[in-house]
């Protein structure tokens, strides 16, 4: 897995305790948006989501927790609390909630997650790993406050480690009460006090959960009554790999290097053998059926393959996966993932090539695959 990179920075912005408003509005012009979206004033007492991320960023800068940390983890944090409520934007609404019109804005976390991405991957090129952490603080910035009361709140926090650090997280989510006015703040407060104790407890502070093996991992992480500690007897066979990849990132070239002798199911080379149009929702159904069929064979045999497709979203991918966890398969997602730019120059390099406008589309619905989708998880990034 590729480390977070240390030396990247937006070059307009500078962090200190006078921030320059004025270039942070011209650099994130999204921001003037937020200033027309309300909040409920139970919880936010201050107005708009513009004047709350205003007042969560210059929180964040005055904690001392945050001051103590090295200057890139600062500017991971910086820009997680700048975007956090991005979607608020898009998901706001009122409802009536036991006879009383409420403001809302159900999954504004995990939407927002998804639009940082598409940012930070289409207009800033951001390394992998420095994206992903703050793609993930967006999305789980409002876990502190709740996972307490979850069923397991255990699990919570040692899933969340797998995603990005909780100590971070734990800050962001402080900043963020701190940033708004409310009558129970020190509740709340109180709350991501004992999310801290708790990630202390499950060993997963400032570091991910260390299980004692990925298919221990998998199987925590998505059955019930298995404890973190427990080492099962790997019965696993055969082995079924799922690439992932936006077009032109360099699939195909990475498995005649890499797995030229295993057996390969791909979904561009049945539509090329029988000449389906890819634009046809009738011929990509067929393309699908097929290669279900390919794969049975496959794993009947007790034969390890490659599925090659682009696999961009985790409902596509756990649709595959399902099928092969069904016979018994031990399961590996390759995420490979270039800048855009390289992207599309490979692209045009290609004997079958991509229309460009098909993968900046196809770039903003990305998801990048996370650990408890698979036995096996490798990110391969440039």
């Amino acid at each position: 897995m590729n480390t977070i990179n240390k030396e990247w920075r937006i070059p307009t912005i500078q962090l200190k305790e006078n921030l320059d408003w004025e270039s942070i509005e011209k650099e994130f012009d999204w921001l003037t948006t937020l200033r027309s979206i309300p909040q409920d004033k139970i919880w936010h007492q201050e107005g708009d989501v513009f004047t709350h991320t205003k007042m969560v960023v210059e929180a964040l800068i005055k904690l001392d927790a945050f001051r103590k940390l090295e200057e890139y983890e600062q500017y991971i944090l910086f820009l997680s609390a700048l975007f956090h409520d991005i979607e608020k934007r898009s998901t706001t609404s009122t409802e009536e909630i036991d006879g009383i019109e409420r403001i809302v804005s159900p999954n504004h976390a995990k939407k927002g997650a998804h639009t940082v991405r598409s940012i930070l991957f289409n207009k800033y090129d951001v390394p992998f790993m420095t994206r992903e952490h703050i793609s993930n603080l967006v999305r789980l910035h409002g876990l502190p406050l709740w996972a307490i009361d979850r069923e397991n709140p255990s699990k919570e926090v040692i899933k969340s480690s797998l995603m990005t650090n909780n100590h971070w997280l734990s800050i962001l989510a402080t900043a963020d009460v701190l940033g708004r006015i409310c009558n129970d703040k020190e509740h709340i407060l109180f709350k991501i006090e004992l999310f801290e104790e708790l990630c202390k407890e499950n060993n997963c502070w400032t570091k991910p959960y260390q299980f004692a093996s990925n298919y221990g991992r998998y199987l925590y992480l998505n059955k019930s009554g298995i404890a973190p500690f427990y080492k099962p007897f790997e019965d696993l066979t055969n082995k079924a790999i799922l690439l992932a990849g936006l077009p032109g990132v360099g699939k195909d070239t990475f498995i005649k290097k890499h797995f030229p002798d295993i057996p390969m199911v791909s979904l561009d080379e049945i539509r090329r053998k029988n000449n389906f149009d890819p634009t046809n929702s009738k011929h990509n159904g067929k393309v699908v059926q097929i290669a279900k069929e390919e794969i049975k064979v496959l794993l009947r045999k007790k034969s390890s393959f490659i599925f090659n497709a682009t696999n961009l979203s985790q409902d596509i991918r756990q649709k595959w996966i399902g099928l092969f966890i069904d016979y018994k398969a031990r399961v590996k997602i390759i995420y490979l993932e270039k800048s855009l730019e390289d992207t599309l120059k490979q692209n045009k390099d290609r004997k079958w090539t991509v229309p460009e406008n098909v993968i900046h589309k196809l770039s903003y619905k990305l998801e990048v695959p996370l650990c408890h989708e698979a036995h096996d998880l490798e990110y391969i990034t440039q």
